[in-house]
């Protein structure tokens, strides 16, 4: 009878608080990412942990919080816009390709042929249908982003709970430990440390990746010309956390810029859409697994099961409660482990 009120009286607290559990769960999430740039700054500015708090909430609002902050406002602010890009492209047809490109040397004839292939979809047909399910479609999108009233508020929270978690880090750190300790001894303390080096390198991998990619191919469609760079940007940097990679926003733009522009901005869009690309394959793994070896269909499942989930939160939420939990599985079924002296360290959740 006892654990039976405990446990209901964890799932009534639970129920109390569930609209501050996602600002409270990307707050530690930005905590424990962020704890190693915390102790460095502390150690330049005199051992003085409000400075080093202040400074380094400053730093996560920059790079955690105002990018989607940003691309939210970006995309709810020009609904409009979307609207007509997305009947404009149902509308487009390619063009006839360039006489030039069956001479091209060894690939011209197969392109030519691709090139035929797309050509002859016609598209446009299915234009007059197709508009008003899009028209809908952006607009239910755009009332879901809209819907996240609650959005300034819960980035307000998450900033607030950072800079507390923070300044009273070690502390929770003791906390996380001594909860590991009582659930499996040694092995539960190796247990909080692995989960602290997922949260890690999901934060980063996926965090920073993205905000690079939109960076590189916000600068390419600001010098090619494409129209509504800041929308376009936007949308890179929202489907790049999706996991759906830069080129959907990007390859298009390149096309229209051939199109209605010429052809040597189309190359100078290319070669950052490339760029983007490449960023995307290879930057991501890498910061990923610096830390923890987490497959990347865990982070797109994540992502996906988040924005559902937590909304747009989610898609920084969903994979690292999904990348703990299969490292944590991972330990408990003795397929990774910790060396002995992570679990010695003061803040082992946040160690270096």
């Amino acid at each position: 009878m006892a654990a039976l009120v405990a446990a209901s009286m964890v799932v009534c607290s639970l129920w109390v608080v569930r609209p501050f559990l996602p600002a409270t769960i990307w707050a530690i999430t930005i905590v424990v990412t962020t704890w190693p740039l915390l102790l460095r700054i502390q150690a330049l500015l005199w051992k003085s942990r409000a400075l080093a708090v202040t400074v380094t909430t400053l730093i996560a609002l920059l790079v955690f919080v105002m990018p989607f902050w940003l691309a939210t406002t970006t995309v709810i602010a020009h609904g409009d816009d979307l609207k007509y890009l997305i009947r404009a492209a149902l509308a487009f047809r390619v063009p006839p390709e360039p006489q030039w490109l069956p001479h091209f040397p060894l690939i011209g004839s197969r392109i030519t042929e691709v090139w035929q292939q797309v050509e002859n979809l016609s598209l446009s047909q299915l234009a007059p249908r197709l508009t008003p399910y899009a028209g809908r479609l952006i607009g239910w999108s755009i009332g879901y982003l809209g819907s996240f009233g609650m959005l300034a508020l819960q980035f307000f929270l998450t900033l607030i709970m950072t800079a507390i978690i923070h300044t009273k880090g070690e502390a929770a750190s003791r906390l996380a430990m001594k909860f590991g300790d009582s659930l499996a001894g040694d092995e539960g303390r190796q247990m909080v440390s692995l989960a602290g080096r997922a949260i890690r390198a999901v934060a980063v991998g996926v965090m920073v990746t993205a905000l690079v990619e939109a960076i590189v191919g916000g600068i390419g469609i600001k010098l090619s010309g494409a129209p509504w760079p800041a929308v376009l940007t936007a949308m890179t940097f929202i489907v790049c956390l999706a996991q759906a990679g830069p080129g959907i926003i990007l390859i298009p733009a390149i096309v229209w810029v051939y199109v209605f522009r010429d052809m040597g901005h189309a190359v100078m869009l290319l070669v950052f859409t490339v760029a983007a690309i490449l960023i995307d394959c290879l930057l991501r793994p890498y910061l990923i697994r610096r830390q923890a070896d987490v497959p990347m269909l865990l982070i797109m499942v994540g992502v996906i099961g988040g924005l559902s989930m937590f909304g747009l939160i989610g898609i920084f939420v969903g994979p690292v409660i999904l990348a703990v939990t299969y490292t944590l599985i991972k330990s408990w079924m003795g397929e990774d482990s910790v060396p002995a002296g992570d679990t010695q360290k003061g803040t082992p959740v946040v160690s270096k």
